[in-house]
């Protein structure tokens, strides 16, 4: 008698739950039912060709490597259009291992900005006029002598 009357909660449990779970797949519409049809496809025709035309810019880009002893790189400098900058590699501070906060894996670039020329610059045809000058000029007496 005590098996029957847990067993018959527990097969009515049962069925309430499984009719509470069926109601709500069964309220659900039938996707495609009420649904319309797709449109129409429509072929598009091409269209004319573009009156601009993009062209990579011709850039020279030039690489030049600086060496440390042991054949380390210690620079890496980039050129390429009107721009310049230099890379390094990033050396670990003290003792610090990869991956430990003291070390910083990223280093930035380090961008040429501006620099600055304090030797003026002649004209080359100029300079060559001045060397023939000074060549075709004799020298002093008192120079020639002293030979």
């Amino acid at each position: 008698m005590n098996m029957r009357s847990l067993s018959l909660p527990a097969l009515a449990a049962a069925c309430i739950a499984a009719y509470a779970i069926s109601t709500p797949a069964l309220a659900q519409k039938q996707p495609g039912a009420d649904a319309p049809p797709p449109p129409q496809m429509e072929k598009l025709e091409e269209g004319e060709e573009p009156a601009v035309t993009i062209r990579q810019p011709e850039q020279q880009k030039r690489i030049e490597e600086k060496r440390g002893p042991g054949g380390k790189v210690t620079e890496v400098k980039v050129t390429t259009g009107g721009s310049t900058y230099y890379l390094k590699p990033n050396d670990q501070a003290g003792s610090a291992l990869p991956g430990e906060a003291q070390s910083n894996t990223a280093r930035a670039a380090q961008w040429e900005v501006k620099t600055f020329d304090l030797i003026p610059h002649r004209d080359p045809q100029e300079a060559q006029a001045e060397r023939a000058a000074q060549e075709a000029t004799p020298a002093p007496p008192a120079a020639q002598e002293a030979k």
